[in-house]
């Protein structure tokens, strides 16, 4: 991909991050979600983690959110994952979930909240191989393995966004520095309520992956815009 070609997709997605940010309502994330895995896939997975960390940072100076950090962190990091995901790997996505789980589990809270809260979670995690793998030479299969792969990258992508903003909350020891989590009974309240939230977005970044992602990722194909990338990634050992 053209250095020109790189920084103008660069700057379109973070531009698409603020502008999601701004017509968020509904539920506990920003819209931003819903491209994350797209974004991924395009950009792959440094370009796609700087669009991200730039679109969710600027958002946040324009409408101060107190509790920023939790988006620009995990968008920037469910994009990283998505864009590896789409190369065929999965060790950096495994490596991920694998130290915060951990770290959530040995947490004392960890083990006192409900399980049900992380179910998505632990379903993404599992599929991390399984995406990498089916998606690996997407742009050279069928249209359903083209979906299959949408909708896995798509999942495995808005729970690592969850996951990230748990392994802050938990174990980062971050209930303890905002209001609104000063006791157990607070903190829980919130995290189930919020985690209700959490699986009505894993369908709609579903929805968007099979019908926004699909058409897109098949003309971009068609356009060979994926072709000197994926020469080059047939040079370097995968993951």
């Amino acid at each position: 991909m053209r250095k020109s070609l790189r920084i103008s997709l660069i700057a379109v997605f973070a531009a698409l991050h603020v502008v999601l940010y701004f017509l968020s309502f509904g539920l506990w994330r920003n819209w931003a979600i819903y491209i994350e895995a797209i974004e991924g896939i395009i950009l792959g997975p440094q370009a796609g983690f700087l669009a991200a960390l730039i679109g969710s940072s600027v958002a946040r100076m324009i409408r101060f959110d107190p509790l920023w950090i939790f988006g620009i962190i995990a968008e920037p990091v469910s994009v990283l994952t998505a864009g590896f995901l789409a190369k065929g790997k999965w060790k950096p996505g495994m490596a991920v979930y694998s130290v915060m789980l951990l770290a959530y589990f040995l947490h004392p809270y960890g083990r006192m909240l409900p399980l049900w809260t992380i179910l998505d979670i632990l379903v993404a995690f599992i599929l991390i191989y399984p995406a990498a793998k089916l998606s690996k030479s997407w742009h050279r299969t069928s249209l359903n393995r083209l979906s299959i792969s949408l909708v896995l990258i798509g999942f495995v992508c808005t729970a690592t966004d969850s996951l990230v903003r748990i392994f802050l909350l938990v174990p980062g020891g971050l209930y303890s520095v905002f209001s609104g989590f000063a006791t157990f009974q607070e903190l829980q309240y919130i995290f189930t309520v919020s985690a209700a939230s959490s699986y009505i977005e894993d369908v709609v970044v579903v929805a968007v992956s099979l019908l926004v992602g699909v058409p897109l990722m098949v003309v971009l194909s068609k356009l060979q815009f994926f072709q000197e990338k994926k020469q080059k990634d047939e040079t370097k050992p995968s993951l």
